[in-house]
C-alpha cells in the first residue's frame, strides 16, 4: 500500500485513541454522576447529578461518533467535521469557565488543549487527507 494509506491508518488510529478519552470519561460521568472521581463535589443536588449524567452521556456517544467517523475516512467528512466542531464549541465554553472561575484542574485544561488544539490539528490533517484521496488513482481511494 502506498504511502498515502499508511497516513490513513496512522490518522484512523489516532482518532481512535483519542475518542477512548469521551468514551470513558463519558462513562465513568454516567456511572459516577457529579461524584465523579477526583471531582471536588461533596454533596451534589440532583438537578447538578442529572446535568453531569446527561453531558456524560452526549460526551460518551460523541466518541462512539469519531470512531464511526475513523472506519470510514471518506464517507464521514460532514460528520467528522461536525463533531469536531462540537468539541471545539465546548472547549470554547470551557475557556469562558477558565475566565469566569478561574483555572481548573490539570485534566480540564488538558481537555481545554485538546479540544481547542488537537481536534483542529486532527482536522487539519482530515482536509489534507480527504483532499489527496479525492486526487489519488481510483485504485488508491479504495483504500480510503
Amino acid at each position: 500500500m502506498t504511502g498515502h494509506g499508511s497516513e490513513i491508518r496512522l490518522f484512523r488510529f489516532t482518532v481512535f485513541v483519542f475518542a477512548l478519552i469521551p468514551i470513558l470519561a463519558g462513562s465513568a460521568g454516567i456511572v459516577y454522576g457529579a461524584g465523579f472521581p477526583g471531582f471536588a463535589v461533596e454533596a451534589a443536588s440532583a438537578d447538578l447529578d442529572s446535568h453531569f449524567r446527561f453531558l456524560s452521556g452526549v460526551f460518551l456517544m460523541v466518541g462512539i461518533g469519531f470512531w464511526s467517523c475513523a472506519l470510514g475516512l471518506g464517507d464521514a467528512v460532514g460528520r467528522f467535521r461536525f463533531l469536531s466542531l462540537m468539541v471545539f464549541t465546548g472547549g470554547l465554553a470551557r475557556l469562558v469557565s477558565l475566565v469566569v472561575q478561574g483555572m481548573p484542574s490539570t485534566g480540564h485544561l488538558s481537555g481545554l488543549a485538546m479540544e481547542l488544539i488537537a481536534v483542529p490539528v486532527l482536522v487539519l490533517w482530515h482536509v489534507r487527507l480527504t483532499r489527496r484521496a479525492t486526487a489519488a488513482p481510483l485504485s488508491d481511494r479504495r483504500a480510503a
